[in-house]
């Protein structure tokens, strides 16, 4: 696994599109016990999956100037290991499906213990294709599906 933000070496090798991000639990993302909240974990996919768009030449600022948003759908979320403060995190993210007017991600956190990683959540988001004008669904041009695919 890799420790810098970018493609690769990645955790998964069938997941060869993948991005890793860093992310680090900063003490206001805990709770009294020093364990990260589990609705911080969403920020963490959030911030991993925009990093990874911008890397793909698709910054989301800039797509939704172009008039295109993409609101999460769905959101499954499986924890299996709490982090805590200061814990440095890894996440992986990467195109699960993608569909004519949605894409899903798929996530992998791991944070590793003694040179072993051990994954504390798994997830996947659906985002929508919405025109932000008519707020309506709208299939992704082929630049757009381009980006997407790496």
């Amino acid at each position: 696994m890799t420790s810098q933000p970018g493609r690769g070496p990645v955790s998964h090798p069938d997941r060869p599109n993948a991005y890793t991000h860093p992310a680090t639990v900063r003490y206001a993302e805990t709770d009294q016990m020093g364990i990260c909240h589990h609705a911080n974990f969403l920020l963490f996919l959030e911030d991993a999956r925009t990093a990874m768009m911008a890397d793909r030449g698709i910054p989301y600022g800039k797509l939704e100037k172009t008039g295109i948003g993409l609101p999460v759908r769905q959101v499954h979320v499986r924890y299996k290991s709490p982090a805590f403060y200061e814990d440095r995190l890894l996440v992986e993210v990467w195109i699960e499906r993608l569909r004519s007017a949605s894409v899903t991600f798929g996530y992998e956190i791991t944070r590793l213990d003694e040179g072993q990683p051990t994954t504390l959540a798994t997830a996947e988001i659906e985002l929508a294709c919405m025109d932000m004008n008519t707020r309506k669904p709208r299939i992704f041009d082929k630049e757009l599906r381009r980006s997407f695919e790496g």
